[in-house]
């Protein structure tokens, strides 16, 4: 099966508090059905100080977004688009733009 979101993919979010905004995935799970995308879902969380000398903290990161909220971004048209695939010659599967019928 070819997954529609791969690992450095260009992606945009289509809703959510964080609709509009581009960044590039950083990791996948694909059994959760999540992505985490650098930029994008950021997350305030308090660390305490766990050894003396060290000070608490404040860190902001990113947290996973779910598949349904992104969608990937075509090189070529520069457009969120659907993925189709499309079996070359070698039968190798690719993904390819739905709009401009570019592969990935």
């Amino acid at each position: 099966m070819l997954s529609r979101i791969k690992k450095d993919d260009n992606v945009v979010v289509i809703s959510g508090k964080d609709k509009g905004k581009q960044g590039v995935v950083i990791k996948v799970a694909p059994k959760d059905g999540q992505a985490l995308v650098k930029g994008i879902a950021i997350m305030t969380r308090h660390a305490k100080a766990k050894k003396s000398g060290e000070t608490s903290r404040i860190v902001k990161e990113e947290a996973f977004i779910s598949l349904s909220k992104i969608m990937p971004v075509c090189k070529s048209c520069k457009k969120a688009c659907r993925i189709s695939t499309k079996v070359l010659d070698n039968d190798n599967k690719v993904r390819v733009c739905h709009r401009c019928h570019e592969a990935f």
